[in-house]
C-alpha cells in the first residue's frame, strides 16, 4: 500500500459508495480524508477508516470558494497544508484549479485505472458500467480511451 495520504471531494465518495465500492480506497491508500464541508455533502454512511479534518486555513478556503463550491473549496485547502497528499476530484473546474496549485490530482475514472492495474478489480469495464447506472457520466470517446488504457475493450 502507498505511503500516501489521499484527499477526497464527496462526488468521487459518493460514487463509491454508490456502487458499493469504496473499499477499494482504503486497499490503495494508507489514509483517506475529507473535510467537515465535504462530510456535510455526503448523506451516506462512510467507513470509519476516513476521516474528517478540519486542519484547513479558513482564509485559503474562503478565496477557493470565490471559483468553486464549498466541498471542493475545502479540499483543495486541505490538500494545500496536507503536503505529500494526493486530491480526487472529479469536477473540471475544481481539477483545473488544484493543478494550478500544483497539487497532485486524480479522479473517479483514475481511481478505477489503478486499481485495475493494481490487481484489485478484474474489470474495469464492468465498474464503469455500475457508474454509469448509478448516474456517473463519460462521453463515449473517454470511455474508449479508459477501456484501451486497461486493456479492455466494449465488448467484454
Amino acid at each position: 500500500m502507498p505511503e500516501e495520504l489521499v484527499i477526497s471531494d464527496a462526488s468521487p465518495l459518493i460514487a463509491l459508495v454508490d456502487i458499493g465500492r469504496v473499499d477499494l480506497l482504503r486497499k490503495m491508500y494508507q489514509r483517506v480524508l475529507i473535510t467537515d464541508v465535504v462530510r456535510g455533502e455526503i448523506h451516506s454512511e462512510l467507513p470509519e477508516w476516513i476521516e474528517v479534518s478540519t486542519d484547513y486555513e479558513v482564509q485559503q478556503y474562503q478565496l477557493l470558494c470565490l471559483e468553486l463550491d464549498a466541498g471542493e473549496a475545502s479540499a483543495i485547502a486541505l490538500a494545500l497544508k496536507q503536503t505529500a497528499s494526493r486530491i480526487i476530484l472529479d469536477e473540471r473546474k475544481g481539477r483545473i484549479v488544484a493543478k494550478r496549485l500544483n497539487l497532485k490530482v486524480t479522479g473517479t475514472v483514475g481511481l478505477i485505472v489503478k486499481a485495475k492495474e493494481a490487481g484489485l478489480i478484474t474489470s474495469g469495464k464492468v465498474v464503469l458500467d455500475l457508474l454509469a447506472e448509478h448516474g456517473f457520466w463519460l462521453s463515449e470517446k473517454l470511455k474508449r480511451q479508459i477501456l484501451a488504457r486497461m486493456g479492455e475493450s466494449e465488448n467484454e
